[in-house]
């Protein structure tokens, strides 16, 4: 795919998502199949750069490229410096959040909460675009409340203020992730802009993805909570889109394997103390649908080393090749695609 100025491996593009997106899951999702990942949100307050979470944010060395990075924020001039701040770093596309729901970003006139104010949205663009040399791109929902959706108008902003693409989340700020994801919407932006539109919303399977390509008529798809322990979704999709032919479920062992490489990166990257406190979520979802999962996890959250958690992730997956059973997947709640 051809994506504000790169040449991609497919369509297909993992969500930002806070806590979850950071340099070992993007690699991660990459090499199984992912063409884009775009990197957690990094804040425009310059008062924090300082801190060991932006600086870890903002370490993008071996991934492959290229690199992108959302940021958010609400003040034009310190969007600008954070954006000049991420490519002096590495990053090669930056990212635009006006999409994310969360309290305390919202609370601070951020994220979606910017949908309310198409003045400032121009503005922040505006001066974003003008700051570097690299593309932007931005991520909205349908708009604020379902009285006030305003897609079509911001996407017209963007594309105006030199946003080079554009994913959108198919719901409002106040229906977070709640209810059936709005395709019509994403369809109707699509129909009347001319830069790339990527999907968002509730795609959570090979035949969801093809649906909402084909009924919404965007440029691609991003997959988000249905990528957390999954991230072989990718190739899944990738497989049923050039084929028309479903992969089978992961082995156990593989799940294992991918696993514990996942865990090693986390180690690596955060250190042994904060990498066995991240892992734990991942574990989770890792073995969410596996015989005896629950009581796993439970045991696994009270685990405080590395080799502990290692241990113990190593005899519960031996548990289960004796049983030589595949994954199979629970019944998810709605809603499960960020």
């Amino acid at each position: 795919m051809q994506f504000a100025g790169f040449t991609l491996r497919n369509n297909l593009f993992v969500a930002p998502m806070a806590g979850v997106t950071d340099r070992p899951f993007r690699q991660l999702c990459k090499r199984l199949g992912a063409g884009l990942a775009v990197s957690e949100m990094v804040t425009s307050n310059s008062l924090l750069y300082g801190s060991e979470k932006t600086r870890r944010r903002a370490n993008h060395e071996g991934e492959v490229a290229p690199v992108s990075v959302q940021i958010a924020g609400a003040d034009p001039a310190m969007m600008a410096q954070a954006a000049r701040y991420n490519t002096e770093r590495g990053a090669r596309i930056i990212d635009i959040n006006m999409g994310c729901p969360a309290k305390k970003v919202c609370n601070v006139m951020a994220g979606s909460a910017l949908l309310q104010d198409e003045p400032l949205v121009a503005r922040i663009i505006e001066a974003v675009v003008g700051a570097v040399d690299v593309p932007v791109t931005l991520k909205i929902r349908t708009g604020w409340d379902r009285s006030h959706r305003n897609a079509r108008t911001v996407a017209r902003i963007a594309e105006e203020s030199g946003i080079r693409a554009l994913a959108i989340h198919g719901r409002t700020r106040a229906c977070q992730y709640q209810g059936e994801a709005e395709y019509d919407t994403i369809g109707e932006v699509k129909a009347q802009v001319r830069i790339p539109v990527i999907a968002n919303g509730d795609i959570d399977s090979p035949r969801k993805a093809k649906n909402v390509l084909d009924y919404t008529g965007a440029d691609g798809v991003m997959i988000g909570r249905a990528a957390q322990g999954r991230p072989w979704i990718f190739r899944e999709i990738e497989h049923f889109l050039r084929t028309g032919e479903l992969l089978p479920p992961p082995l156990v062992s593989e799940i294992h394997h991918v696993m514990r490489g996942h865990l090693d990166d986390l180690y690596a990257f955060y250190g042994a103390q904060t990498g066995v406190r991240i892992a734990r979520k991942h574990i989770a979802w890792y073995t969410r649908g596996l015989a005896g999962s629950a009581q796993f996890r439970h045991a696994m959250n009270q685990l405080q080393t590395v080799e502990e958690q290692i241990a113990a992730t190593d005899r519960f997956f031996l548990g289960q090749a004796r049983l030589d059973a595949r994954l199979r997947y629970l019944a998810q709640p709605e809603g499960l695609a960020a």
